[in-house]
Parts: C-alpha cells; sequence; structure tokens
C-alpha cells in the first residue's frame, strides 16, 4: 500500500481524530507542491471513469457528526436510489485528514467537508472539487467547564477546535479578540499569558473527555459533543455558533469537479437525494435522531438517541434563550437546521473571515484569493437550485425567493 493510501487508513497521529493536526497539512501540501498530486487525481480519474454515467455508485465519506446527517439520511431511507442511482454503505472515518484523502484518491466521491477546508483542498492543495449544496447550518457550540461564566474566564487558558480551516476556529477567535483576549497557537505545555488563550487542535471524539479531566478549559465543535458534554453534566454551553453569525454554514456537500462536469445528471441526481433528506430532517426530526442513534440497525454513529435528540429535536432552545446563552432571540433560530442553498454572500464572507483567523501552515494561497471570485468558482449551485425547485421552490426551506440574502453577525 503505497504511503497516501496508508494515511485513508491508518492515523496521522496517536491522537487522530476529526482534525488535521499541522502534520496532515505540512505533507498534503508537500504532494501538491512537489507535483505528486497528479498520481492521485489519475488514481480518482481511472476509477471514476469505469462507470459510465449513472452507473457510477454513490459512495458516501463522512464524519459520526451531525453535520453528515443529510448524507446519511439520503442513504437510510433510499434517496439515492428513488433517484435511479445506486449506493454502497457510507464510510465512516475519524479525522478531516482521512476522510480528504479518500476522495481526493477516488475511494469516496460524496463527502461532506467543513466549509473554509473547502478552500483549502480547491485553492491551498489544487484538487478540482466543487460546493454544490449546504449540508445544514448551525450546529455548533462553544462549550466549557462549568465554573467558566464569562468568555473574559478562558484567559490563560486552552481551548480546542476540530480543525485549523474551521468555522469553529473563525467564530472563537473572533470571540475572544472581542473580549480582549489574544488567540494562540502553541505548544501542549507552553506557558501563555493571562489574556492570551492557547488554541489546540483535537479531535472531537477526544474532546468531551479532555473537558471533563480539565485538560482543556473549552471546546468549540459541531454536536453532538456539545451534547454530550451537557448530558455528562461536565461541560455547559457559553454560546451557539448560530448566535454568533447567524445561520451560517458548518459543512457543506463536496464532489469532484470531474464528476460535475462529465457527469452532471449524476451529479444532479445525488443533490436531489440530499435535498430531500434535508427536508425530510426538518419534518421528522426525532425519526432522524433514531437513524443516526447506535440503537439503530444502520449505526450510522455511535451516539446513544437521548444525545441526538437532544440536537435534534428536543425543545429546549427557549431555556438557552431564558438564560442569556441565547442573545439574539430575533434571529428564531434552530440549535441545528437544514438548508441547502449555498448563498455567494456567504462564501465571500467566509473568505474574508479565513484571512483574519490565525492557523497552522502554510496560508499564502489565502491572500491571493478574490471573495467574489471563489464564491462563482467554488460553489456550482445549478443542482442545488433545480432540486430546490423540484421540492416546491425556495419556501419550503424558509429562503427567500430570490435566494440572496445578507450575513449577520452577533456579539
Amino acid at each position: 500500500m503505497n504511503d497516501t493510501l496508508r494515511y485513508t487508513h491508518l492515523c496521522a497521529t496517536p491522537a487522530c481524530g476529526c482534525g488535521f493536526t499541522r502534520r496532515d497539512l505540512l505533507r498534503l501540501s508537500a504532494l501538491s507542491t512537489a507535483g505528486l498530486a497528479a498520481p492521485l487525481l489519475a488514481a480518482g480519474d481511472a476509477r471514476a471513469q469505469a462507470f459510465k454515467g449513472d452507473d457510477q455508485p454513490v459512495r458516501i465519506g463522512y464524519l459520526p457528526i451531525t453535520d453528515a446527517t443529510p448524507l446519511l439520511v439520503a442513504h437510510g431511507r433510499q434517496l439515492f436510489e428513488a433517484e435511479g442511482l445506486k449506493a454502497e454503505a457510507p464510510r465512516m472515518f475519524r479525522s478531516w485528514a482521512q476522510i480528504v484523502e479518500a476522495f481526493v484518491s477516488g475511494q469516496v466521491n460524496v463527502i461532506h467537508l467543513l466549509t473554509p477546508a473547502a478552500l483549502w483542498v480547491r485553492y491551498g492543495s489544487k484538487f478540482p472539487a466543487k460546493i454544490v449544496a449546504w449540508n445544514h447550518v448551525n450546529g455548533s457550540a462553544l462549550t466549557v467547564a462549568p465554573a467558566i461564566r464569562r468568555v473574559e474566564d478562558l484567559g490563560g487558558q486552552t481551548v480546542a477546535v476540530p480543525f485549523w480551516y474551521s468555522i469553529h476556529n473563525i467564530l472563537v477567535q473572533r470571540l475572544l479578540r472581542d473580549a480582549g483576549l489574544e488567540p494562540v497557537t502553541r505548544p501542549r505545555g507552553s506557558s501563555i499569558a493571562a489574556r492570551q488563550v492557547n488554541l489546540i487542535v483535537l479531535p472531537p471524539a477526544e474532546m468531551v473527555s479532555a473537558l471533563a479531566t480539565q485538560a482543556i478549559a473549552g471546546f468549540i465543535v459541531a454536536d453532538p459533543f456539545n451534547a454530550a458534554a451537557e448530558i455528562a453534566g461536565v461541560g455547559r454551553v457559553l454560546r451557539f455558533s448560530g448566535d454568533l453569525w447567524k445561520n451560517h454554514a458548518c459543512c457543506i456537500t463536496f464532489l469532484a469537479e470531474r464528476d460535475t462536469s462529465e457527469r452532471p445528471e449524476w451529479a444532479q441526481r445525488v443533490t436531489n437525494a440530499i435535498v430531500k433528506a434535508q427536508l425530510h430532517t426538518r419534518q421528522n426530526q426525532l425519526d432522524t435522531a433514531r437513524l443516526l442513534s447506535n440503537a439503530s440497525e444502520q449505526r450510522y454513529t455511535p451516539h446513544p438517541l437521548q444525545t441526538l435528540i437532544k440536537v435534534l429535536a428536543a425543545s429546549d432552545y427557549a431555556g438557552y434563550e431564558a438564560s442569556g446563552v441565547v442573545r439574539h432571540k430575533d434571529w428564531r433560530q434552530r440549535r441545528i437546521d437544514f438548508q441547502p442553498y449555498p448563498f455567494p454572500s456567504y462564501t465571500e464572507a467566509l473568505v474574508r473571515a479565513v484571512r483574519e483567523t490565525r492557523v497552522e501552515g502554510d496560508t499564502g494561497f489565502l491572500q491571493a484569493l478574490e471573495p467574489r471570485f471563489v464564491a462563482g468558482d467554488l460553489v456550482d449551485d445549478r443542482f442545488v437550485r433545480r432540486a430546490i425547485q423540484a421540492v416546491g421552490g425556495p419556501q419550503v426551506f424558509g429562503l427567500p425567493a430570490d435566494l440572496q440574502r445578507r450575513e449577520v453577525f452577533g456579539a
């Protein structure tokens, strides 16, 4: 097995999980800059070209977080088959590094990916892929030790993020700066000043235990890990990500450009299934929690039903509003919601936000990105526009008829 494929099965570090480490970034960047990405692309193309048109099976790659819900619901309810497609059993990965490499090498062809990471894949590693839809909105939170009551209390402490190129890293750094704190990225165990907060990448699966043992003071990540910490009594939600950036996209649906350009009907049918899955999830929250839980026949995730219900189906958001955790009641949001349209205004704002965020690795490619260009080049919205119309139009998702919006940020 060559080095590239080996890393899709083995951990890059002893603490592998849902986040790239500095080593992952440097290694994958080296593959690209050294011209070694070509064999990866050729291998993926060769496997993809073995199938003609819609004969190519849907091969989902996912991490066991609620961000993957539309892909898993589409599979579990056989929505791909309803579109005339074949679908293999979804493959669960432990890290973003693994899922990206499996995607690039052609082992999987439909993935959910952190929205900022899509920038890195297309422009940093130069792999031709497209965002075809959003997977969900909101769905993340900053969870802290019970003794921490304010953001300012995180001074001199360590906070975990799942990946440098994530909305989580962007939002927590903005929140820290607004509180007069300085985000830094130092090796664990390094001394930091009282007004500094050390950010580390930690696999989401390890975050709850790290908080419980006081190895970290908090973490910001997708659910259901925030809910798990609440239920276990080891953490409390300090802020929801959706209360910081209204209806932001955390993860998106990512397809290789060879599939969107050479197999447009296949890409359309994949997108149709995902849009139908999102609509089903909005209308059947409890059933979705059951499908994704470790008690279901499919066992898509290792999470118990109680935890998933708290994220997907519980109606306790009003309690967070009453306690002051949610400050923008007028936004009228859910803890997590699902809508597929990738607003250009969000992509443009995201490019600007990533540039203001401290990340590890080579970030030179970011400076050359023009926000409006990226919104048109990274995203291919022709499939999702048709899919939305086919299920009743933007209004069924509560979207404006013209599919335009203004980005709204909260303090």
